[in-house]
């Protein structure tokens, strides 16, 4: 899927394919309901949060949605992505499973967390 030409979350997410937009929206969902504060713009050409500094970002590709909460963030949560594949700071949900929610809402709280806490930065 090539990259999306949005200048809002509603138009990146009503511009990506039908099975994307579903993922999407239950994504943006989770995310807003963890940080219902935090302001949403399209930062490199991807929907972010962004309270105090950029929470997380999101997107769509062919056949998955990455979830990017920072690198940090996921080491404590290494076991429990076992079963997903991961990049250095993002974590790929493919279209043919279930979003694993309760697991996407405890990541985004730590992250949430840490960057009340800590100042943590968006890219380490």
């Amino acid at each position: 899927m090539s990259k999306i030409k949005a200048t809002n979350v509603d138009e990146y997410i009503n511009a990506a394919p039908p099975v994307a937009q579903k993922k999407l929206r239950e994504l943006r969902s989770i995310l807003k309901e963890v940080a219902p504060n935090a302001t949403e713009m399209i930062k490199w050409g991807y929907p972010v949060l962004f309270e105090k500094r950029i929470l997380f970002s999101y997107s769509a590709f062919k056949t998955h949605i990455n979830f990017m909460p920072t690198g940090p963030v996921l080491k404590p949560f290494e076991i429990e992505l076992s079963d997903y594949k991961t990049g250095k700071d993002t974590i790929q949900f493919s279209y043919d499973r279930p979003l694993p929610s309760l697991l996407i809402r405890k990541i985004a709280e730590y992250r949430l967390k840490d960057v009340r806490e800590n100042d943590a930065k968006w890219m380490y």
